[in-house]
């Protein structure tokens, strides 16, 4: 949904030859593989060859393949002027008068009220990041990081001290992931170009990782989030089943897979390597190469290579345990279904809940305990989801909707508390003969 690059291809639609009038039923008709029709501001778009092309990936924008995606497009695009040159040779027309300008199950109260606060909130500044705050965040990885080489030169490598040193290396990871997210959703700089080369740099560089990856599959679980076959995170057959839906089908088909919770972190590794490769992304596999070069420089003059392996394994399982249980204590608990074609806000909350601010919630979650305001209002920068949330919970109160807040403790018990539900309802269904591996 927007981008640079060329954009004219042959056979791609001219909107000065001419546009035309459409319904929402010749729109929705366009959204197989090969042929893509979406709608911004009522005006009908043919993404069909562009979407190969998306910055963010073919998958984001193919989601809203035969929809209105006037709502993600707001969300997603800091500088939509921008944007809107690059979508001008795609444009082929327009909806008939008579059709309404939203489709499907979308409110169009709660639809202008959203858009209203968005145009608020932009007034007020909340959009406008404060440099120091993400300069003190990098300068605490940092620290984190030197630290604990510091402690293992200076006093050895006792279980103990390795121990620590794991604790605070994982810490620095997980802080570091925090920070990459900040950049890799454009809301630090106002310029997109800043946002993308410092994300290659802290994705890259900090953490060993691709910031074409991360942003590929991180945009679909915001634009359609807990959406079977649509937001990755959630559709992850080769690890677990979620939700009500999810383990029936699975059973049906026979599918089922395990595991081992400690190499998780490997696999993921292996699939972000193999996916710079297989797509030619030569400038994030040198930043990421920069990481693993720089940590081992530093520890196998400690370890040995074979030692410095198995404590980089041990980082990383701490590290993703930290990962998973924040960003899964606002989403698993709540719906995860087929496709609903909802408005932006109905969508985010259904699908996200919040966990109370405090100075430690906030460090540890990295504001992801914003959930919700994260959701709605994805480049703002997370320091203002504070300000931002007394106003999103009143348009909720007005139009009925739920906006769930816990306590931190009750967000991680919901999580097992709903795996143990989700196994509850497989456990019956596997029968003997339903394991493929």
């Amino acid at each position: 949904m927007g981008g640079g690059g060329q954009l004219k291809k042959p056979g791609e639609p001219d909107c000065e030859k001419g546009r035309g009038v459409y319904t929402w039923e010749e729109v929705k008709s366009h959204s197989s593989r090969s042929d893509q029709w979406l709608v911004i501001d009522r005006k009908v778009y043919n993404i069909s060859q562009w979407a190969k092309r998306h910055p963010g990936g073919f998958r984001v924008i193919s989601h809203y393949a035969g929809e209105d995606a006037s709502e993600p497009f707001a969300a997603f695009h800091p500088d939509p002027k921008f944007v809107q040159k690059f979508l001008k040779p795609l444009l082929i027309g327009e909806l008939l008068p008579t059709e309404p300008s939203h489709d499907q199950n979308k409110n169009e109260d709660i639809m202008q009220d959203f858009h209203s606060l968005r145009e608020q909130t932009k007034n007020q500044g909340l959009f406008d990041a404060r440099p120091l705050f993400f300069c003190l965040h990098l300068g605490h990885i940092l620290l984190l990081e030197a630290l604990a080489w510091i402690i293992l030169w200076y006093w050895g490598t006792s279980w103990t001290l390795t121990l620590l040193c794991s604790v605070i290396l994982a810490t620095a990871q997980s802080q570091a992931g925090w920070l990459q997210h900040d950049f890799g959703h454009l809301s630090v700089f106002k310029k997109s170009k800043w946002n993308h080369i410092v994300h290659k740099f802290v994705i890259g560089h900090l953490k060993g990782a691709s910031a074409n990856w991360w942003n590929h599959r991180h945009f679909q679980h915001h634009a359609k989030p807990n959406t079977f076959m649509k937001d990755p995170d959630i559709y992850m057959l080769d690890f677990f089943v979620l939700g009500d839906v999810q383990p029936v089908e699975a059973s049906v088909k026979h599918l089922f897979y395990f595991a081992p919770p400690l190499l998780i972190p490997v696999f993921y590794n292996i699939n972000i390597m193999q996916t710079m490769i297989s797509r030619r992304d030569w400038v994030d596999l040198s930043w990421s190469m920069t990481f693993y070069l720089r940590y081992f420089w530093c520890y196998v003059p400690f370890y040995g290579v074979f030692g410095s392996m198995v404590f980089y394994i041990f980082i990383r399982f701490l590290e993703s345990h930290w990962f998973v249980w924040v960003t899964q204590m606002s989403h698993l608990p709540m719906e995860i279904n087929h496709e609903k074609q909802q408005d932006w806000l109905r969508m985010q909350l259904k699908t996200t809940c919040n966990v109370e601010p405090s100075f430690f919630n906030d460090w540890f979650s990295g504001h992801l305990n914003f959930q919700i305001e994260h959701h709605l209002f994805p480049t703002m920068p997370r320091h203002n989801f504070h300000l931002v949330a007394p106003q999103v919970r009143a348009l909720c109160e007005k139009h009925g909707i739920q906006y769930q807040v816990k306590t931190l403790w009750q967000g991680l018990a919901d999580v097992c508390s709903n795996l143990a539900m989700i196994g509850r309802g497989w456990l019956p269904l596997r029968g003997p003969k339903r394991w493929t591996r």
